[in-house]
Formats: C-alpha cells, sequence, structure tokens
C-alpha cells in the first residue's frame, strides 16, 4: 500500500507562516501530480494548491501569491508553504494525487488524517 501523510500544521498568528509537508509511505517510487486541500466543519473539501507531473503549479485564487507548493523528488514529498496566513486560511489540510510505485503502477492515494492549521490571534 501507498500513502500520503501530511505533517507540520499548528498554530500561528495571523501574518505568520507555516510550511506543511506532505510525505509518500509504503512502496512509492514517484510522485507524480499532487494536491494540497483544506476543509472546514461543514463545508466541501477545496482544493488550494496542485502540482502536475511536469511541475506546472495551479493555485486557487484565495490562496494566490501567499502559498507555494513544491515538490522534493528525492524525499518523496509535496511541501506547501503558506505566507500571510489569515484567519479564513484555518481548516484542516490534507494532500491527494497520482503516484507511481515500485511495481510501476500509477495509484491515485486515499485520503489521508490531514493537518490542523490555526490562524488567530
Amino acid at each position: 500500500q501507498v500513502h500520503l501523510v501530511e505533517s507540520g500544521g499548528g498554530w500561528v498568528q495571523p501574518g505568520g507562516s507555516l510550511r506543511l509537508s506532505c510525505a509518500a509511505s509504503g512502496s512509492v517510487q514517484r510522485l507524480n501530480a499532487v494536491g494540497w486541500y483544506r476543509q472546514t466543519p461543514g463545508q466541501e473539501r477545496e482544493r488550494v494548491a496542485y502540482i502536475t507531473s511536469d511541475a506546472r503549479l495551479v493555485y486557487a485564487d484565495s490562496v494566490k501569491g501567499r502559498f507555494t507548493i513544491s515538490r522534493d523528488s528525492t524525499r518523496k514529498t509535496v511541501y506547501l508553504q503558506m505566507n500571510s496566513l489569515i484567519p479564513e486560511d484555518t481548516a484542516v489540510y490534507y494532500c491527494k494525487g497520482l503516484v507511481a510505485t515500485t511495481s510501476t503502477n500509477i495509484v491515485t492515494t486515499d485520503w489521508g488524517q490531514g493537518t490542523q492549521v490555526t490562524v488567530s490571534a
């Protein structure tokens, strides 16, 4: 089995920064397209950032200019650098994507536990 595991959340004051990590575990050879998503209670999960297999970057309008997604292929990890955080960024953040396994299969990962980000004074 392959999984993506989120970490790096926490509490931060408005204007602060956090870096989230999405690390592959299991028989993963390569991360292909991976997205960061967030969800607040009672709301649908929304995609905030996405990196394609050829490194094109896509952002939701609400985070453009503040969030940066990146991939470290050696570490099989995707990061989300979040700057200029605002209270509206408070949510549980998840990552999900397509990974290439050591058996040369391409699989879509399941939703993980997520990591909580809280922005408040």
